[in-house]
């Protein structure tokens, strides 16, 4: 979930151990497509309609768009492009396909692919993938998520991957006689990190978001550090150990060391803000906030830290997520074959070609944006580094100040967001959380009883 973007829900199921691979993709679409069929003849004309930016983007980011699909045409002179403006909801995506308004490309959450897939309203797109020299090279363990019960695929990782971590103020570890160059690695070490930063700073050392469904979606996410979920199927799972141990941590930053501050009313534009300015020591959040934390907070980048969540409990995990590219089940062999094009030029290409990775950076650079936030591979661990390779001259982010989630977040294990009625669940746990930060008698236990009853009426009526 990124409250830059609130209607995404943006994530992905399991335990992921990144670095694996996919085997190379050769089986048969489910038109029984052969070579002829899926390989788009070159004096075929296809227009293909495909999705382009939210609505209401900015002139500049709607002409780099269009200078895209300019130099996409030039390459593939047979087939003229369309963008349409368009943002993903899950409430609208049947009409939008019924009423033929849906683009023949278009991206949607990890959350959603199973079932847009096993409602047979994705297309499979297996042999096309396969055509793709880099298509042995994907993360096996992200692509299994659009992944029919077929085996085959349907939508491919696109774009967005993140996992959440602790993002850190450096300068605000070094007045509290902290070293900002050995973060804290357990919560015990959080909470005594925090304290020594609220006494000696006079600034919150730890906080936490709590409204607007960014307390449940971080609440969830201290709950997978622990090893617990908030889901078990379409069961309401929310009293689970994880989350009363995460709430008890919260209860004792607060009450027993006064060491978050006095606002404990934040969003996730308004812990962004507060952290930039250096009223924050330290906060939880995907690891690619940094490029908000530069473009909208003009955060100071000397001050910035990035480590890895800390992991406890035989079955904890990292949050994660990421946006798959998908293509209507009423797609044309022909649409297929250029569609799978597209997908390569504008999503993929960056990260398996050394000019197109060059090229992107530098529009980046000439936008004023950061250049080398953090991000999980889409394809292997090795791949991924040669991207950074390639990018390594454009780089304007302090990447060295976030070594201990770089180096780490490999191996981590990602787990998806709450599947049914996502909003909700997080909604019933905000409460939750802004009752333990306001109450100093707040009963964790009646509270998530109570909350845990609230997100079942949720996913029964989602069901």
């Amino acid at each position: 979930m990124k409250y830059s973007r609130t209607t995404r829900a943006l994530a992905f199921v399991g335990a992921l151990a990144l670095g694996g691979t996919l085997v190379a993709c050769s089986s048969s679409d489910n038109s029984s497509a052969d070579s002829s069929s899926t390989t788009l003849d070159p004096n075929t004309k296809v227009t293909l309609n495909v999705v382009g930016l939210l609505p209401g983007a900015k002139p500049e980011a709607q002409q780099a768009l269009a200078d895209e699909v300019t130099d996409f045409q030039k390459e593939n002179p047979n087939i003229t492009v369309k963008t349409h403006d368009y943002e993903w909801k899950a409430t609208t995506f049947a009409a939008d396909l019924a009423g033929g308004t849906l683009p023949t490309v278009f991206e949607i959450p990890f959350t959603d692919a199973k079932t847009l897939i096993a409602n047979q309203q994705v297309s499979d797109m297996q042999t096309y993938l396969g055509q793709l020299s880099y298509a042995s090279n994907f993360n096996k363990n992200l692509l299994q998520y659009g992944q029919g019960s077929d085996g085959h695929v349907y939508a491919i990782p696109a774009k967005s991957i993140y996992a959440v971590g602790l993002h850190y103020n450096r300068d605000l570890f070094t007045q509290a006689g902290l070293d900002p160059n050995k973060p804290p690695t357990t919560w015990d070490e959080v909470r005594t990190a925090a304290k020594a930063i609220a006494d000696k700073t006079g600034q919150a050392g730890f906080a936490q978001m709590s409204k607007d469904a960014t307390g449940g979606w971080q609440l969830t996410v201290d709950t997978y550090a622990r090893g617990g979920r908030v889901e078990d199927g379409k069961k309401a799972t929310l009293t689970n150990d994880g989350t009363k141990a995460a709430l008890q941590f919260l209860k004792d930053l607060r009450w027993t060391d006064n060491s978050m501050g006095a606002n404990f009313n934040y969003d996730w534009s308004g812990i962004n803000q507060a952290f930039a300015a250096g009223k924050i020591g330290m906060y939880t959040s995907g690891q690619d906030v940094y490029t908000s934390l530069v473009q909208t907070n003009n955060i100071d980048p000397k001050t910035y830290g990035l480590t890895m969540i800390p992991l406890s409990g035989s079955d904890s995990g990292v949050l994660g997520g990421g946006t798959m590219a998908a293509v209507s089940s009423k797609a044309t062999n022909n649409d297929k074959a250029a569609a799978i094009k597209w997908i390569d030029y504008h999503y993929l290409r960056k990260y398996t070609k050394q000019d197109a990775a060059a090229k992107a950076a530098q529009i980046q650079i000439a936008s004023k944006q950061p250049v080398g936030t953090p991000e999980l591979p889409i394809f292997s661990q090795s791949q991924y580094q040669q991207y950074q390779d390639w990018i390594k001259s454009y780089v304007n982010v302090p990447l060295d100040q976030m070594t201990t989630f770089t180096t780490k977040v490999f191996d981590a294990k990602l787990v998806n967001e709450p599947a049914v009625a996502t909003q909700d669940v997080y909604k019933s746990l905000d409460t939750v959380v802004q009752a333990v930060l306001t109450n100093k008698d707040a009963n964790i236990d009646q509270l998530l009883t109570e909350a845990n009853t609230k997100a079942q009426r949720a996913i029964d009526a989602a069901g």
